[in-house]
């Protein structure tokens, strides 16, 4: 939605004290360039099938045809291919940078709209230079203190803006100089092993030259892709690069599950196992609509393996570039078939935050690149929360070591047992964040949120009233009310609960005994936390932005 227009006061001359650029960003138009961006990035797919055309015609060469001429055609015909495939990060990072022009002059117009009717509200007058001055008849000195504060916020929002011009133009123009050169690029000479973290890997990756960069994007997309400390724009050039050969793997599975087999234990498993790659496969497919959507705000694939249930994970917004970030860990049952859904929900609240805090640089990322539980038998272990720990520990540091500009304000939220993985990763790992939020928790694997180790006042939480997960009770405490069922004073004794806010993964993070911080939640649900009418959307928006 755009910003209301400023009303002008006068058709004079531009006053000299006016900001620059004032009326060049009102007149700006930020889904061009999102537009722009998409249609580059629109030219990967023709580009490679191109280049596998050719790979094909060399196949088709080598059993008919040998000797000199045909290891020179053929030598030929490579040399062709690999200058198509080497254009193709290239054109995800023209796309990147135009992308992210528009992002930030979206932000930029944003925040000097909501200036403008701050100060208009106040009685202030701001005139089409973007000048601003008290009413007539109104003291200058009574005004002198609005009138400057208004000054600043336009003049910050008009930095923004010169700001994500500059870096855009810089970068298309090291674009445009390597397109020059044809291309030229050198495998780097050294590789971190895979013990490094991601502060390391980032020292590694700021050392490389451009072109060493675009070679291991376009050579090893499959090691940058999931690099804890490579920037999020390389690791989603590389991760996009493989989107269609993760498809192809998807495909194989599905072709090799199709045949019935005679014996009907094995067929009932096959069945199952084929609808899970079905649904795996729309799950794949539901991301690659979004990657693909050229509207705000632009998503970044920085992880994606189709292999088990299949795992993903995805930004919405530059991370390395926004001042408050969100990284949702999902709960049971998140596979890749419900990456598109959960995806949604980070959405929401990003699109939240931006109602809230209208031009601020926000950022939300989904995180389902764990083992998340299928059945209950496996949600009631807290193994698949500490096998996940380690991961989302080197993510959250990976998040830190590659921000660009001052330290985000890093949240990390989790729901359902999501949420006992971001308490054991904290507990047991500690995590990069500034906050920790749990929605709809069977615990976090603490009693108080002392041992989480965030700093004071920054753990949340919020359970609905209407919340099945409240009857996760500790399991001597269901034990107990099991025996006590069928036995006359079993309700009354039942009613004496020997735990109070425990919880099956210990203290009820939304008690007040816990120590945190409680937010409300309407009655929604065990899912409804994202629902648009749940005062709990709002909570979630504005711990994000530290508001």
């Amino acid at each position: 939605m755009s910003p209301p227009r400023p009303r002008p006061v006068a058709a004079s001359a531009p006053d000299p004290g006016a900001p620059a650029g004032y009326a060049q960003l009102w007149r700006a138009d930020p889904g061009a360039w999102l537009a722009a961006g998409a249609s580059w990035r629109g030219l990967v797919g023709p580009v490679r099938r191109r280049a596998d055309g050719l790979a094909a015609r060399v196949g088709t060469l080598r059993p008919a045809w040998s000797g000199i001429a045909s290891t020179a055609a053929q030598r030929r015909i490579g040399e062709l291919r690999s200058a198509l495939t080497d254009v193709l990060p290239a054109l995800v990072e023209a796309d990147q940078a135009l992308a992210e022009l528009g992002a930030r002059l979206g932000a930029a117009k944003a925040r000097l709209g909501a200036e403008v009717a701050r100060a208009e509200s106040g009685g202030l007058l701001v005139d089409r230079h973007g000048a601003v001055r008290p009413p007539p008849g109104r003291p200058v000195d009574r005004a002198g203190p609005a009138v400057v504060r208004a000054r600043a916020g336009i003049r910050d929002a008009l930095t923004l803006a010169a700001a994500a011009d500059r870096e855009a133009a810089g970068r298309l123009a090291e674009l445009t100089t390597a397109a020059g050169r044809g291309w030229v690029s050198v495998p780097p000479a050294w590789r971190p092993g895979p013990g490094a973290g991601p502060a390391e890997v980032s020292r590694w990756w700021n050392g490389l030259t451009p072109a060493e960069r675009r070679w291991l994007v376009g050579r090893e997309p499959d090691r940058v892709g999931r690099l804890d400390g490579v920037p999020v724009t390389a690791r989603d050039q590389a991760n996009r690069l493989l989107l269609a050969d993760r498809r192809e793997e998807l495909l194989a599975r599905r072709h090799a599950l199709s045949r019935p087999l005679p014996a009907a234990p094995f067929e009932v498993d096959r069945r199952a196992r084929l609808a899970g790659v079905e649904a795996a496969l729309r799950g794949l497919d539901g991301l690659a609509e979004r990657l693909a959507a050229p509207g705000p705000p632009r998503a970044y694939l920085l992880g994606l393996d189709p292999a088990g249930d299949g795992r993903a994970v995805v930004a919405l917004g530059n991370p390395d570039r926004a001042g408050a970030v969100l990284t949702y860990v999902p709960g049971m049952t998140s596979d890749l078939a419900d990456a598109p859904a959960e995806l949604g929900r980070a959405a929401r609240v990003l699109e939240r935050c931006h109602t809230i805090g209208p031009g601020a640089e926000t950022a939300a990322l989904l995180w389902l690149d764990y083992d998340a539980p299928d059945l209950l038998t496996d949600a009631a272990g807290a193994r698949r929360a500490e096998d996940a720990g380690p991961a989302l520990h080197r993510f959250q540091e990976g998040l830190r070591a590659t921000h660009e500009g001052p330290p985000a304000r890093q949240t990390v939220l989790g729901h359902s047992y999501g949420s006992v993985v971001v308490g054991t990763a904290a507990r047991d790992h500690g995590l990069g964040a500034d906050a920790l939020v749990f929605v709809g928790s069977p615990g976090v694997g603490v009693d108080h949120a002392a041992e989480l180790r965030m700093p004071a006042g920054q753990v949340w939480a919020a359970t609905a009233s209407d919340d099945v997960i409240r009857m996760a009770r500790p399991p001597d405490e269901l034990a107990r009310r099991a025996l006590l069922a069928g036995t006359p004073l079993g309700p009354a004794l039942a009613a004496l609960d020997p735990h109070p806010g425990r919880l099956w993964f210990g203290a009820d993070p939304s008690g007040p005994g816990f120590g945190g911080r409680r937010f409300p939640s309407g009655p929604h649900g065990h899912t409804g936390y994202w629902d648009p009418d749940n005062p709990a959307l709002d909570g979630m928006a504005r711990i994000v932005l530290g508001r």
